[in-house]
C-alpha cells in the first residue's frame, strides 16, 4: 500500500504498512536494530566552506543556500545560527512543507517536499532555485548514485550546484567561524576556544540522552528500549535542571552552541515529544529551570523567528501513520515562550 500523507482521507481505509511497503530509500522510521530500538545512522556529504578563498568551498556572499524545514530540530538549529550570526542577507533560505509525501510516481519513498506555490503552505516556499520538487531531487542532482536518507538540512553550493553538507553540527560550527567577515554580528562566537572542551563533553551527553533520547523513546517497538531510552531522557532532562539552578546557560553564564542544540528539543518538548514519542513522565514546564531557560532562549533576537509550531506539530503528527494513523493534531497545550521568565538572575 501507498502511504499518501498528502490524501489523509485515504488512513480511514487502511492503516499504512510500512513493514510491508518496498522503498527505494529510507527515512528516520527504518532506522530500527533487530532489538525494536531507534539507531540514527550518520550523515554523507561532509564537505567545508572555509574563510580560505583557495579553498573548494570559500565563504562568499550569496553563493550559498539552506534548505531546511522549520519542523526538524537539526535543520532548525542551522537556521538559528544562521539568523542570530547574522548572514539571512548572505545565505538564502528555502523551507519545505512540514508533511512527509511521496517524492516520486516511481516507489513508495516519503520525504521533504516544496510547495507549488508560494501560497499552498503558509511559511513554505517552492523551491526557485533548482526547481526541485523535493529534497530527494537535491541529493539524486548532486549524486546520481545516492542511495542513503533524503534529509535536511542541505547546504547548497549554487555556484558547482551540489550539496555542500548535509550533517547540521558542521553547518553550525561552519556559520559560527567561517562567514564572520561577511556577517552582520561577526563578533557571536558560540564556539569560544577556552569553552570547547566543556561544549563538547555537554553536547555529547544531551545529544545522547535529549536530542537523540526523545527519538529513541518515539521510534521504539518495544516496551525495553522505550523504557531504557525514557529512563536516560529523564535522568538527562534532571541534570540539566540541577545545571540551571546555578548558571544562566548550559555551559555558564554565556550563550554557546550546546544551548542552541539543547533549545531545538525542550521546544518541542510538550507540544510534540511528550504526547507523540510517550515523554509523558513529567513536562517541560514541570522542570522551572529548564523551563525559563528555554523561554529565555526563545527571547534571543531572531531566535523565535526559527520557530514555527505550526510546522512542527504538522509535522510530526502529521508524517508518522506508523505512530499517529489518523493524523489528528492536539488542540494543545500552546505555550507562551515570549512570557517573562527568571533567568536575568544571574546576569552580572
Amino acid at each position: 500500500m501507498i502511504c499518501n500523507l498528502s490524501k489523509p482521507h485515504l488512513w480511514n481505509k487502511k492503516i499504512c504498512s510500512f513493514k510491508n511497503t518496498f522503498r527505494m530509500a529510507r527515512s528516520a522510521l527504518d532506522e530500527m536494530t533487530d532489538s525494536g530500538a531507534f539507531n540514527r545512522t550518520p550523515s554523507t556529504f561532509r564537505n567545508l566552506i572555509s574563510r580560505d578563498p583557495k579553498s573548494p568551498f570559500p565563504a562568499e556572499s550569496g553563493r550559498y543556500h539552506l534548505y531546511i524545514s522549520y519542523a526538524c530540530p537539526w535543520a532548525s538549529r542551522c537556521i538559528s545560527y544562521l539568523k542570530i550570526k547574522g548572514l539571512d542577507k548572505s545565505i538564502s533560505v528555502t523551507v519545505v512543507k512540514p508533511i512527509w509525501e511521496r517524492t516520486k510516481e516511481s516507489d513508495d519513498h516519503m520525504g521533504w517536499v516544496f510547495p507549488a506555490s508560494s501560497t499552498e503552505e503558509p511559511g513554505a516556499e517552492p523551491d526557485l532555485l533548482n526547481g526541485a520538487r523535493s529534497i530527494r531531487d537535491l541529493y539524486e542532482l548532486a549524486s546520481a548514485n545516492y542511495s542513503g536518507k533524503f534529509t535536511v538540512p542541505v547546504l547548497w553550493d549554487k555556484k558547482l550546484k551540489t550539496i555542500v553538507n548535509n550533517e547540521s553540527s558542521e553547518i553550525m560550527r561552519m556559520l559560527n567561524t567561517e562567514f564572520s567577515d561577511i556577517a552582520e554580528n561577526p563578533a557571536l562566537d558560540l564556539y569560544p576556544a577556552h569553552l570547547q572542551a566543556q561544549i563538547d563533553e555537554v553536547n555529547e551527553w544531551v545529544y545522547d540522552g535529549i536530542n537523540n533520547g526523545v527519538y529513541k523513546c518515539g521510534f521504539a517497538k518495544k516496551q525495553e528500549p522505550y523504557e531504557e531510552a525514557a529512563t536516560k531522557l529523564y535522568e538527562t532532562l534532571d541534570r540539566c535542571e540541577v545545571i540551571l539552578s546555578k548558571q544562566r546557560y548550559i555551559c555558564g553564564n554565556s550563550l554557546t552552541e550546546a544551548d542552541i542544540r539543547l533549545f531545538v528539543t525542550l521546544i518541542r518538548f510538550d507540544e510534540v515529544y511528550a504526547v507523540h514519542f510517550k515523554c509523558n513522565k513529567k513536562l517541560l514546564r514541570e522542570y522551572p529551570n529548564l523551563f525559563n531557560y528555554t523561554k529565555d532562549i526563545f527571547q534571543i533576537p531572531g531566535m523565535s523567528d526559527t520557530v514555527n509550531m505550526q510546522h512542527i506539530k504538522k509535522h510530526y503528527y502529521g508524517s508518522h501513520p506508523s505512530i499517529n494513523p489518523f493524523g489528528i493534531i492536539p488542540l494543545g497545550p500552546d505555550i507562551d515562550f515570549s512570557s517573562p521568565h527568571d533567568r536575568q538572575k544571574f546576569s552580572s
